[in-house]
């Protein structure tokens, strides 16, 4: 069965990954023992100010940056699974070159990924064994490194990453819905694919011509976008509005709590936007077809406040009523047209 080669994408993700100074050090095992009261303070400070509850209690990790490789690894390669079958007889040969060039491409990418991203909740990707699963994890090593390289409080900068996790976590837990939906997108971008002969090799000439151009091989569609066919770019689409709803909503979510409740948030905004804007990184979200540049950050945050500013902060809990509520990518750049819709 034809697939990607998963092996290269682990050994070269650890390459890339590197060493990190503070990796093992009573630092992070501090803050091992810290995370989840930041967790649980920052979601109730995130329900107050969404309305939106959180039940339970999520799993609260720190987490190195091998085994953030190792989660999302998993993730992965559960989520393409349906594609094994469509890659063409032609490579259905034990060591294919195409899966091993596109395994080294992700292992690259996630690699470099492992290197910057500060957290991750996880709830929305499947895992081998079908569980649902409710965990946030930060990448130790990374916050506590941001911490020294530019002199944020601890204290502080552990809760506004907190408080970004646990806003993706009040939309997808606090949203009854989303999960499902989402992985409704997924399916129909992976679960029925059309057969195409001798797709990862088309795949692996898209990323080696993109590179002669000077090009990000894996831009914002993603690996989904390399592996779709013409028919499945509107499924794209809308997860593209998706993404730019509930980044620029958590966003908007964090930021506003913080401009009360931490010190110094507003260089911390500034950092942290000038580093997404460098690396072109949405955390996870580049492999699986969401990766959003600066200006789509923005233009999902603008459209929080657009609507805000126009029908109150309430009317937003529009957009949590179903599917079919949701902005498109048309209406996310135009708010108003999503207003009228709505109120129509």
């Amino acid at each position: 069965m034809t697939k990607i080669h998963w092996e290269t994408t682990a050994a070269v993700a650890r390459r890339v990954s590197g060493d990190a100074p503070l990796a093992g050090t009573y630092h992070e095992r501090r803050f091992e023992l810290d995370a989840p009261a930041y967790v649980a303070r920052a979601s109730e400070m995130v329900s107050e100010e969404t309305g939106l509850q959180l039940p339970g209690t999520p799993d609260v990790g720190v987490i190195s940056r091998s085994q953030w490789v190792e989660t999302n690894i998993s993730a992965f390669s559960e989520l393409l699974a349906p594609l094994r079958e469509t890659m063409g007889d032609d490579e259905d040969k034990p060591g294919g070159l195409g899966g091993r060039f596109l395994g080294a491409e992700l292992g690259a990418v996630l690699g470099f990924l492992s290197r910057r991203v500060l957290g991750q909740y996880e709830l929305v990707l499947p895992t081998s064994e079908g569980d649902v699963g409710d965990s946030v994890y930060f990448v130790g090593v990374n916050v506590l490194g941001m911490e020294r390289a530019h002199e944020f409080r601890p204290s502080h900068f552990r809760m506004w990453v907190a408080l970004h996790e646990t806003a993706h976590r009040a939309q997808f837990t606090g949203v009854p819905w989303m999960r499902a939906y989402f992985l409704s997108l997924v399916d129909q971008l992976v679960g029925k694919p059309q057969k195409e002969k001798g797709r990862l090799r088309r795949i692996a000439a898209d990323i080696q011509a993109a590179r002669a151009r000077g090009e990000d091989p894996i831009d914002d569609l993603g690996l989904l976008g390399l592996l779709a066919g013409e028919e499945q770019r509107a499924v794209l689409d809308k997860v593209q509005a998706l993404m730019s709803l509930l980044e620029g909503h958590g966003h908007v979510v964090m930021d506003r709590i913080g401009e009360r409740e931490i010190v110094d948030v507003q260089r911390m905004s500034r950092v942290l936007t000038a580093r997404r804007d460098e690396s072109k990184n949405s955390l996870l979200m580049k492999l699986i077809g969401m990766e959003l540049k600066l200006r789509q950050y923005e233009d999902g945050a603008n459209f929080i406040k657009a609507v805000e500013r126009r029908a109150g902060w309430d009317a937003l809990e529009m957009a949590w009523q179903s599917p079919e509520a949701l902005p498109t990518l048309d209406e996310i750049g135009e708010p108003e047209l999503w207003l009228t819709r709505m109120s129509s």
